[in-house]
């Protein structure tokens, strides 16, 4: 059974830094795209990040260029989202997807995505 586990939210405060994780199960991420999105409450699901398994690319939302990298762990079968400089605004349910073939397009459309996690939730407060 093909299956993905996300981990590592938690309360943090403005400024503070947390890495999520998303473990894959089942399946190996080789031909994959892995993509990060958040939900906040009232609002739709957003884009975060990107990472093409295949060739290794990567690609960000505006909205955490310079402070959210994607990453992956091989050995593991998992992929990271670090988290830097978290404002209030990051305060989301956090969730990882892959697709299978990877995507060179589109990544943003969570509609492509074949598996999904059931999220960590992120809270940046004071």
């Amino acid at each position: 059974q093909r299956q993905l586990v996300e981990s590592g939210g938690g309360l943090v405060q403005p400024g503070g830094s947390l890495r999520l994780s998303c473990d894959s199960s089942g399946f190996t991420l080789d031909l994959y795209g892995v993509g990060w999105f958040r939900q906040a409450p009232g609002k739709e699901r957003e884009y975060i990040s990107y990472l093409n398994c295949y060739d290794g690319r990567t690609d960000y939302a505006d909205s955490v260029k310079g402070r959210f990298t994607i990453s992956r762990d091989n050995p593991r079968n998992t992929v990271y989202l670090q988290m830097n400089s978290l404002k209030p605004e990051d305060t989301a349910v956090y969730y990882c997807a892959a697709v299978s073939p990877a995507l060179f397009r589109d990544t943003a459309k969570p509609n492509l995505y074949d598996y999904w996690g059931q999220g960590t939730q992120v809270t940046v407060s004071s």
